[in-house]
């Protein structure tokens, strides 16, 4: 079934999810070049406004999918699917301005190898799932839905690889770091991150869902 001959005029929804992943990719790239120019407190701040800069976007690209929801009589996926997969992807934005904002709250005085790593697999996370969000309006296509689930198991695979690094940064923080304080500052800054890839991996279970149910 091609979705576009069901939408509206007015209802062009994979426009909106297409748009909303680019920001949360902005904020991610954004937040890892905030991370690799910490030091630099001019860089600091600019970079830490783009990721507010695209937060912001991603926000009103929720508020316009609701408003066509109210609107458009016939969807091209089910409301609830689309009601989920915009939430959770803005949740990503959301938790990648959390982190952003812990650093400027905790001021936190140190990066780790940990924290770029694990700044960099979310970054990876989010341009994986703008592929897969850029696939739907042609999961028609045998080929399209195919290689839609194989960048779904990529985003699986990241998030897994998050999983275990948060495990192994927070042991070696109990191990080496002798502030307390610093301890539980880079430990919260780890986990909004990777709660960040777990959101990743949630979009990509509901794109999953979608592919198979209308491919």
């Amino acid at each position: 079934m091609f979705f576009s001959k069901l939408m509206p005029h007015d209802g062009n929804f994979f426009e909106l999810f297409n748009e909303h992943a680019n920001h949360i990719l902005a904020a991610s790239e954004a937040f890892l070049k905030f991370i690799k120019n910490y030091s630099d407190e001019t860089l600091r701040l600019k970079y830490s406004q783009e990721v507010d800069s695209a937060e912001n976007a991603a926000d009103i690209v929720v508020k316009e999918v609701n408003r066509r929801l109210h609107k458009t009589f016939i969807t091209p996926i089910d409301r609830d699917q689309i009601f989920s997969l915009t939430n959770t992807m803005d949740d990503v934005a959301d938790l990648i301005q959390n982190a952003t904002e812990a650093m400027h709250l905790y001021d936190v005085k140190q990066m780790t190898p940990e924290m770029l790593k694990m700044a960099e697999i979310c970054t990876q996370c989010c341009g994986r799932v703008k592929n897969v969000i850029a696939c739907l309006k042609s999961i028609s296509d045998p080929e399209v839905a195919k290689d839609t689930l194989k960048t779904c198991e990529e985003i699986d695979r990241l998030e897994s690889d998050a999983d275990r690094l948060l495990s192994t940064s927070i042991a070696k923080l109990f191990r080496e770091e002798i502030e307390v304080r610093e301890l539980i500052k880079l430990q919260r800054i780890y986990e909004l991150l990777e709660e960040a890839t777990d959101k990743c991996e949630d979009v990509a279970n509901l794109v999953e869902g979608i592919v198979l149910e209308n491919s």
